[in-house]
């Protein structure tokens, strides 16, 4: 029985892999081993960055909305308390939207806000 050498086999795994690494500088674009273990850890990088992408994002609708806030005489924990006692289900992504895009809809937001968050529960025993 003839040796098999994996001739084609590898020939697609090398091409594979340099075309995972292409636009990689030097010899991690051009060598097969170099590449293998770039494109391993752009891998890890990116699976880590796209969880990390989400928690900058809502950092910055967090930043935004409290900049928002504060132009409006209130704080963001107070806003946000008062949103979510009003019934209110908007999420900070679109909070910040508004808050860009239309001022005057973000005012009645603060006004609605700080109106629940001051008004007394009904059922406290004070």
């Amino acid at each position: 029985m003839p040796r098999v050498r994996k001739g084609a086999a590898r020939a697609q795994q090398r091409k594979r892999i340099l075309r995972q690494a292409r636009g990689y500088f030097g010899s991690k674009s051009r060598h097969k081993y170099q590449a293998k273990i770039a494109v391993r850890r752009a891998g890890c990088y990116a699976y880590r960055d796209r969880r990390a992408r989400k928690r900058e994002m809502r950092a910055l609708w967090i930043t935004r909305i409290t900049a928002a806030c504060k132009m409006r005489g209130t704080r963001y924990s107070l806003f946000i308390n008062g949103l979510k006692m009003s019934g209110n289900n908007l999420n900070r992504k679109m909070l910040s939207q508004i808050a860009i895009e239309d001022p005057k809809l973000f005012d009645r937001l603060v006004e609605q806000a700080v109106k629940a968050s001051t008004a007394v529960p009904a059922n406290s025993a004070s």
